[in-house]
């Protein structure tokens, strides 16, 4: 199954419970409780905009591409020992080495 029929079917059950929270006309709200207070058109809105809302993981920044490389075992466990953040470590550390050492 593609799931089209099945999202479909999720978007249709948000938009009938959105329109059952809406207020009843008669309803007048005395400000006592926020609780009780109708949503805003605005507020409903944002409730079926996030149902909307693509899954997964977001698009990268695109100036990054994903290689297959070797690297000493030594080499590697000193970036992780850093904890997270150690790719962006090693690749500002070749971005220096970069830097100092001008390609011939």
């Amino acid at each position: 199954m593609s799931g089209s029929k099945t999202n479909a079917m999720k978007r249709k059950a948000v938009l009938e419970a959105v329109r059952a929270m809406a207020p009843a006309q008669d309803f007048v709200w005395d400000g006592s409780d926020e609780d009780d207070r109708p949503a805003t058109a605005a507020e409903l809105a944002a409730g079926v905009e996030a149902s909307r809302r693509k899954r997964g993981r977001p698009a990268g920044s695109g100036t990054k591409e994903q290689v297959a490389i070797r690297i000493d075992h030594d080499i590697l466990e000193a970036f992780r020992s850093g904890g997270p953040g150690w790719q962006t470590r090693m690749n500002d550390a070749l971005r220096e080495w970069v830097k100092t050492h001008p390609a011939p």
